[in-house]
């Protein structure tokens, strides 16, 4: 079935790859051939140590089919990275056409611009503005290079291979991703974004994102994703480390549009300093599997977390996803909205976590999840773990499922509406308190989505 522009397909080709599997010796090569300080192979050798030993988890959606003896980790695209759209390869330029990426950054709905194709990052710039204010963004291998202390301070502080086995394998063999720092007091006002795109087939795509918003400063950040429907498995595992400062504020956006032959098993995570504030807009549609759980580390007084999310499973889809938020300070607040939409079979799960700790006197926290069935045949469950270690706390969870009401469709009808009309327009009102989230083209871009799942024609 058509996805458009989602599912176009450039030529496999490559100016270097690993061999499929995962083995001591590809993460040596991938090591090398970034030319990698000494710390940082030593960093992928442990990972991939944890990798070894830890399990598939039990308790959500069956992985025995993600097989590393059949994924290449590390695909070195023919292109060079450069600061000019002219110079990024014709074919790979006109896929990010396609996808607006160019334009967007052209009309100036966006101060900043990340392009990754594959395993590496093609494109990059940035507007003079916020460089003049010491603003950095650029790729994660180039932020390696440029400013090691900092990567270093920071880099697995957040997110560490022994969370989970596909943290570790993402250690292991990282490649890309975005690295932005943004000094005390500079409000980037325009958003910054990173696309990543996966071209070719049987492949790992494991982007590394490192942000550091320091003291009452701001930054939005939009993260797009999207790849090709193959006939055999792909697999994402990203990460995400954020670290928001004291009075300081960062929005994390993401669209995630992945095809039905990929797994998504990316992390996300952010520690929240005094008075800082996290928020977290995210849109799930495609992929086979996703496992997909932001969460919020409030370790300074008065922090905040707010995550607005919603996911759209269709036939053979099974997302489970959620928030995670852990009030680690007292006055600490935070708030989950959660919307899922399922049809013809699909699998829509809430899966979340809020731990209070003792010492979080005074924490507040509302969730809130909604589901919409579209059908007899979909699933929808809501799994919330919560724990609460003293009692001067206010927590409140509420759950809804339902189905699209008969009557409401009757009366849209009897205005002269089509069916298919009426329920994309019950549907979308669903989805309006998400959308107005997010910046007007990338609410565009996600009813655009909502419809093509709506039809069927999707993956």
């Amino acid at each position: 079935m058509d996805r458009g522009v989602y599912d176009i397909k450039n030529k496999f080709t490559f100016r270097s790859k690993t061999e499929k599997g995962l083995t001591e010796e590809i993460v040596r090569q991938i090591s090398k051939e970034k030319d990698e300080p000494e710390w940082m192979l030593e960093s992928r050798l442990k990972a991939l140590k944890i990798f070894n030993e830890k399990t598939n988890p039990e308790w959500g959606p069956d992985l025995s089919e993600v097989d590393m003896d059949e994924i290449t980790t590390y695909i070195r695209p023919d292109a060079d990275m450069s600061d000019d759209w002219k110079n990024v390869p014709a074919e790979i330029r006109d896929t990010f056409d396609k996808l607006g990426i160019p334009e967007a950054e052209k009309e100036f709905m966006l101060s900043g611009v990340g392009a990754q194709y594959d395993s590496e990052v093609v494109y990059h710039n940035i507007q003079k503005y916020l460089s003049d204010q010491g603003v950095i963004y650029t790729d994660f291998e180039t932020g390696l290079k440029k400013y090691p202390e900092i990567v270093k301070k920071y880099f697995s502080k957040c997110i560490t291979p022994n969370l989970h086995k596909y943290a570790a394998l993402h250690y292991a063999v990282w490649s890309g991703g975005s690295f932005v720092y943004v000094p005390k007091g500079v409000n980037v006002d325009i958003p910054l974004q990173s696309y990543f795109r996966l071209n070719a087939p049987g492949a790992g795509q494991f982007e590394h994102t490192l942000i550091i918003v320091e003291e009452d400063a701001y930054c939005h950040f939009i993260e797009g994703c999207s790849a090709p429907k193959y006939n055999v498995i792909n697999l994402h595992a990203g990460a995400v480390e954020l670290f928001v400062g004291e009075n300081a504020t960062l929005r994390y956006s993401t669209i995630e549009n992945w095809s039905r032959n990929m797994y998504n098993l990316n992390t996300k995570r952010a520690i929240v300093e005094k008075n800082g504030k996290i928020e977290w807009v995210s849109g799930s549609f495609g992929s086979k599997v996703s496992m997909l759980y932001p969460a919020s580390i409030l370790v300074g007084e008065n922090a905040s977390s707010e995550f607005t999310g919603i996911s759209f499973a269709g036939e053979g889809q099974n997302l489970d996803t959620g928030a995670q938020v852990v009030h680690a300070a007292p006055h600490t607040k935070s708030t989950i909205n959660t919307k899922s939409i399922s049809k013809s079979g699909g699998i829509a799960i809430y899966r979340g976590l809020v731990e209070i700790k003792e010492n979080a006197v005074g924490a507040k926290n509302s969730t809130s999840c909604e589901s919409l069935m579209l059908d007899s045949k979909s699933r929808s469950d809501t799994i919330p773990t919560i724990k609460i270690e003293n009692n001067d706390i206010d927590i409140g969870h509420e759950a809804k499922i339902g189905r699209i009401s008969d009557s409401v469709i009757f009366y849209l009808m009897s205005r002269g509406i089509s069916e298919q009309e009426a329920r994309e327009m019950v549907v979308r009102g669903f989805a309006e308190p998400i959308a107005k989230e997010l910046p007007m083209e990338y609410a565009v871009e996600m009813n655009n989505l909502i419809n093509l799942e709506l039809v069927g024609a999707i993956g």
